[in-house]
């Protein structure tokens, strides 16, 4: 996460302006590090499905999802597999093609997802709850307008979740995205667009 932070501050950093952050999952919660470490780093923050306390069952299933085919999938067809099963409610896309932008294809011709493996070698509960207290205190210190955006059969942040976040952050406000789970914008973009349009038009 530091590593993360760092290289948001160096990019944040060659810009003429603060931005508004919109960040999904890990995206948001390095922007909310981020601007809690470095006040003024941007006008405004959007999480997207993120709490500072994450439900374990939820985190779970998504590390069983990550881990599930470490040696890849043969063809773009059999990860929309994979997909479908984690995600039944999510509809299916017409063509998978989309899909390459989130695996890259390996030597042996086998697609493997983006994300580094390394992500997944902190699950111990003494991390967890280190990792809940940090990303709190980063909460209560943010001071520029936020939208929390949770997907309404989110199994990663709960009602609660989000209740803790609206406490801890002065100018919050939360959305609940209806028939979404965890990957609010990909199951529902139409929705989460017409709810950023509005926080971005109120700043």
């Amino acid at each position: 996460m530091n590593a993360l932070v760092r290289d948001l501050q160096a990019i944040i950093g060659s810009l003429d302006e603060a931005p508004v952050l919109v960040g999904a999952s890990m995206g948001g919660m390095t922007a909310l590090m981020g601007e809690a470490e470095q006040k003024g780093l941007s006008r405004g923050l959007v999480l997207v499905d993120v709490v500072a306390r994450l439900e374990p069952d939820g985190v779970e299933r998504i590390r069983a999802f990550m881990e599930g085919v470490p040696e890849g999938f043969a063809t773009l067809e059999d990860a929309s597999d994979a997909i479908a099963a984690y995600n039944p409610h999510r509809p299916r896309p017409k063509s998978v093609e989309g899909l390459r932008k989130n695996l890259r294809r390996a030597d042996d011709g086998r697609w493997h997802w983006h994300w580094d493996p390394a992500f997944l070698r902190i699950d111990n509960e003494p991390a967890r709850e280190s990792r809940h207290e940090r990303a709190r205190i980063a909460a209560s210190r943010i001071r520029v307008p936020t939208l929390l955006v949770r997907g309404a059969e989110s199994d990663i942040v709960s009602r609660a979740g989000i209740e803790e976040m609206l406490m801890l952050i002065p100018e919050s406000r939360a959305v609940e995205v209806p028939a979404t789970g965890h990957m609010v914008a990909g199951d529902d973009n139409d929705v989460f667009t017409g709810e950023l349009e509005r926080f971005l038009a109120a700043l």
